[in-house]
C-alpha cells in the first residue's frame, strides 16, 4: 500500500518521464521532420499533468497521504501551485520555439523531450521534502538547461550562454552540495524534517556554515545578486524562446525550492537565515534596477528587472511567516504572466527578413509601424515597474504588506523607494517606442500563436487581471499554508 501511494503521490512525473521516453523514441524514428508533432504531443502531456495536479491545490503538508517515498517527496498544495505555473511556462515554450527555430532551420525533435525532462527535474523540485531529492531534481533540470541555452550551435552568443551557464551552474551545484554535506553532518538528516527537529536546539557553527553554503547554492539558481552574473549573458545569448523559459517554470522552480528548504528545513532557525535574505533581496533590487539603466538590448533589460523582480519576491520570504510565503507566491504567479508577455513580445520583434530585433532602439517609433504590439509592451513594462492599475502592482503591494505587517518596516520602505527609481528604465523602453522617430525597422510578420499568448498574457496582466485576486490569493494562502504545516 505504501508503495501504491507514493506511486500516486508522484504521478506527474511519472507521466512526464513515460512520455518523454516514448517521445523519445518518436524522435529517434521520425527525425526532425517530427519535431512540430512532438512538440504538440508534448504540450499536450503538461496539459494532462496539469490537470492530475489541480486536486492537491487542498492538501496539507506533510499529512497523512501527502508524503511520499518515505518522507522524500511531498505532494502537498505548495508543490501543486509551483506546479501549475512551471507546466504553464513550459508549455508557452514548446508553442513558441517551432516557428523562431524552423527560420533558421534549427528546430531539432529533441527541444521539446528536453523541456519535459526539465520539467519533471522542476516538478521534484517544489516536491522534494529531503537533500537528496533536491539535487536529483536541481540537476535533472540543469543538465537540460545547459543543452537549450547552447541550442543554436551555429550562433556563438547561444554556443557561449551555454558554457558561461555550464561552467558557473556547475560551481553553484557544488556549493551547494558542499552546504548539503555541512547541513547533514552537522544535524544528522538529509529529510527536511529531521533537519527542522535537530535545529530546533542551539544552532552549532557548522550547521551555521551549512545553511549559508545552501541560500548561496540556491541563489544562483533564482539569479539572485551577488550570485547573478550568468543572466544577463545567458537571457541574451540563449534563443528567445529558452529565455523564455528560463524566466518562468526554472524561476518558479528555484523560488519554490527556495522557500522550501528556508521555511520548512531551516525553519527552526530563521534568525540564522533573515539577515541574509533581506541582505540579498535589497542588493539584487538596487543591483537590478542600477544595471538595467544603461542596457540597449530588450533582453539583457529583462533579465536585470528579472534578478530586480527576484529582489521584491525575496522580501515576501524574509517576512519567515505564512503571509510572507504568501505574498511571494502571488508575486511569483502574476511575475510568470508578466515574463510570458514581454518574451512572446521580444519574439514578435522582427524585421522584414525575420531576424530578430532586440535593439532598443530600432523599436523607436513602434506605435506607429506596430501599435498594438506596442500597446502590449507598454503595459509589460507599466506592470513590471509595478504602476496601478495594472496587475503588477498588486503583487509589488502584497509583498510590501506582509514586510510591514512582519515589522519590517525600512526593508519595505526601501523597497518601495527602488521600485519608484526602477520605473525608469521601464518607461525609457515606452518613450522610445511612443516618442522617438520611426526606424521602421520591426516590420516583419507574427506568428498566430504569438499573437493569441500574446493577447491571454497581456490581458492576465491588465485591470482585468484584478478579477481573480481573490481566488488567486486564496490559492496563495492555501500554498503557503502546506509550507508550515509540519506535524
Amino acid at each position: 500500500m505504501e508503495l501504491l501511494r507514493s506511486l500516486a503521490i508522484t504521478g506527474t512525473e511519472e507521466v512526464l518521464s513515460i512520455s518523454g521516453l516514448i517521445l523519445l523514441l518518436a524522435a529517434a524514428w521520425g527525425g526532425d521532420k517530427a519535431s512540430r508533432v512532438i512538440s504538440i504531443a508534448a504540450v499536450a502531456v503538461l496539459t494532462v499533468c496539469a490537470v492530475l495536479t489541480v486536486p492537491a491545490l487542498c492538501q496539507a503538508a506533510m499529512g497523512p497521504g501527502v508524503v511520499a517515498w518515505n518522507g522524500q517527496f511531498s505532494g502537498d498544495a505548495f508543490a501543486a501551485f509551483g506546479k501549475l505555473l512551471i507546466y504553464a511556462g513550459a508549455a508557452v515554450t514548446l508553442i513558441v520555439a517551432p516557428a523562431f527555430f524552423e527560420r533558421s532551420n534549427a528546430m531539432r525533435a529533441e527541444f521539446p523531450l528536453l523541456v519535459l525532462f526539465a520539467a519533471m527535474g522542476m516538478g521534484m523540485m517544489v516536491s522534494a521534502t529531503d537533500m537528496l531529492a533536491l539535487y536529483i531534481g536541481l540537476e535533472l533540470n540543469s543538465l537540460a538547461a545547459y543543452v537549450m541555452a547552447a541550442f543554436l550551435r551555429s550562433d556563438e552568443r547561444s554556443a557561449e550562454a551555454g558554457l558561461k551557464y555550464f561552467v558557473l551552474g556547475s560551481l553553484a551545484s557544488g556549493i551547494l552540495l558542499y552546504g548539503v554535506s555541512l547541513t547533514y553532518g552537522f544535524t544528522g538528516s538529509t529529510s527536511f524534517a529531521g533537519i527542522h527537529a535537530a535545529l530546533a536546539g542551539p544552532l552549532s557553527m557548522g550547521a551555521t556554515f551549512g545553511i549559508v553554503f545552501v541560500l548561496a547554492g540556491l541563489a544562483f539558481k533564482v539569479s539572485a545578486a551577488p550570485f547573478h552574473m550568468w543572466t544577463p549573458d545567458v537571457y541574451e545569448g540563449a534563443p528567445t524562446p529558452v529565455t523564455t523559459f528560463f524566466a518562468t517554470a526554472p524561476k518558479v522552480a528555484a523560488l519554490a525550492l527556495l522557500m522550501r528548504v528556508s521555511l520548512f528545513a531551516f525553519g527552526a532557525q530563521p534568525g540564522a537565515w533573515q539577515q541574509i535574505v533581506i541582505f540579498v533581496a535589497l542588493l539584487s533590487i538596487v543591483i537590478g534596477a542600477l544595471g538595467a539603466i544603461g542596457q540597449d538590448n530588450i533582453k539583457r533589460l529583462l533579465a536585470y528587472s528579472s534578478i530586480n523582480n527576484v529582489g521584491f519576491m525575496l522580501i515576501g520570504l524574509a517576512c519567515a511567516n505564512q503571509a510572507g510565503a504568501a505574498a511571494m507566491l502571488v508575486y511569483l504567479a502574476i511575475y510568470v504572466a508578466m515574463s510570458v508577455a514581454g518574451f512572446v513580445a521580444v519574439l514578435m520583434l522582427r524585421d522584414a527578413d525575420g531576424a530578430p530585433v532586440e535593439s532598443i532602439a530600432a523599436m523607436a517609433g513602434l506605435s506607429k509601424t506596430r501599435p498594438m504590439l506596442a500597446l502590449a509592451l507598454a503595459a509589460v513594462m507599466f506592470s513590471l515597474a509595478g504602476i496601478p492599475p495594472l496587475f503588477g502592482f498588486w503583487g509589488k503591494f502584497v509583498v510590501f504588506q506582509a514586510a510591514v505587517q512582519a515589522n519590517l518596516l525600512s526593508l519595505a520602505a526601501i523597497g518601495i523607494a527602488a521600485s519608484v527609481i526602477g520605473a525608469f528604465y521601464y518607461i525609457k523602453v515606452v518613450k522610445v517606442m511612443y516618442f522617438d522617430e520611426a526606424t521602421d525597422v520591426v516590420t516583419g510578420e507574427s506568428d498566430m500563436a504569438q499573437r493569441v499568448l500574446l493577447f491571454v498574457s497581456v490581458v492576465a496582466i491588465s485591470p482585468l487581471g484584478w478579477l481573480v485576486t481573490k481566488p488567486l490569493g486564496v490559492l496563495a494562502g492555501n500554498a503557503a499554508a502546506a509550507l508550515f504545516h509540519i506535524a
